[in-house]
């Protein structure tokens, strides 16, 4: 399974501790649940922070740290509107030294989640231009804003419906430009909680074959036993398996890949095989990794998992290296 959006696991949370120790926990955390191949999450934060951040990224891609394959930066220029559980004093509009560090990651993937409405259209296409994979998210963006991205290269959007101007009759906004979109990818969080089952079987219905993808947007809690931790000095809680904070508002999930696939199964009523899809070629496609990942077939890197009939992970498989669940 390949994951675009992880924020934490194993206890470790990306944003409080950007280093290689604590992408190696992430990883492993996510390993047990059937993830190869991931993108640390860093939501809105300092500069310092994003330096940081990728900087440790690109030393645990040198040494091989199994499953760390970029990072994908959600935030800081999105919409304070639909901020979601990120702290809109961090927002900002990019400048040309953001726009180039965001881009410095040079040996892996760089997916950058924006607002299409809150960055110059020319910024998008200069994050483009470097080879930033970005897609809009946390956005107010009317639809006119959100094709305007598009044709500037957005890419895909994050956690569809989520921290997203949704569609009326009268202004579809971000999802409506989402789900009329032939060309762009979504990711949904199919954890029955983000989002009502229907309504991603609606998404599953507009968009074409291929272009809907399962993410988590973990938090820390997964593969721990502690079901809380500390975001921006604020503590969250997991409570019947929903992530949360003070004022009860979402923030991330607890959510697994096995179990999201299995969700996909269950709650969408879609077969195995293209719920599978959905946590591996798909995004690979997404994040133009597909050359490698997401086949299984020859000379393709040999990540896989292995599944029981109830739906559970026995082993994953890194380059070929097993690791028991």
């Amino acid at each position: 399974f390949i994951d675009a959006q992880v924020n934490g696991g194993g206890g470790v949370l990306f944003n409080n501790t950007p280093d290689v120790d604590s992408l190696r926990t992430l990883a492993a955390a996510h390993r047990r649940f059937g993830t190869t191949a991931l993108l640390p999450t860093l939501i809105s934060d300092d500069v310092q922070v994003m330096r940081t951040a990728i900087d440790a990224t690109r030393i645990a891609i040198e040494q091989g740290v199994p499953g760390v394959i970029g990072i994908h930066l959600e935030g800081p220029y999105i919409a304070p509107g639909r901020k979601g559980t990120h702290d809109a004093s961090k927002f900002r509009v990019p400048d040309a030294d953001e726009i180039a560090l965001a881009a410095s990651l040079d040996n892996g993937v760089t997916l950058l989640t924006l607002a299409p409405e809150r960055v110059p259209l020319d910024s998008i296409r200069a994050l483009v231009e470097r080879g930033v994979i970005v897609a809009a998210g946390h956005t107010a963006a009317t639809y006119e804003e959100a094709r305007a991205g598009l044709d500037a290269g957005v890419r895909g959007f994050t956690h569809l419906y989520n921290a997203m101007s949704p569609l009326t009759g009268r202004e579809p906004g971000a999802v409506g430009a989402a789900l009329e979109d032939r060309d762009s990818w979504i990711g949904i969080i199919a954890d029955g909680v983000h989002v009502h089952p229907g309504s991603l079987r609606v998404a599953l219905a507009a968009k074409p074959a291929g272009k809907v993808m399962l993410v988590t947007d973990a938090m820390s809690p997964v593969g721990a036993d502690s079901p809380s931790f500390e975001l921006y000095g604020e503590v969250i809680t997991v409570v019947d398996g929903v992530v949360r904070n003070a004022a009860g508002a979402l923030a991330g999930s607890a959510l697994d890949m096995v179990t999201a696939v299995r969700n996909a199964v269950n709650l969408l009523g879609l077969p195995l095989d293209e719920a599978a899809r959905m946590a591996s070629r798909y995004p690979a496609q997404f994040l133009n990794v597909d050359d490698r990942l997401g086949e299984i077939a020859e000379g393709y890197h040999a990540d896989l998992v292995l599944l029981d009939d109830a739906l559970q992970v026995r082993a994953t498989w890194i380059a070929g290296q097993r690791e028991d669940a």
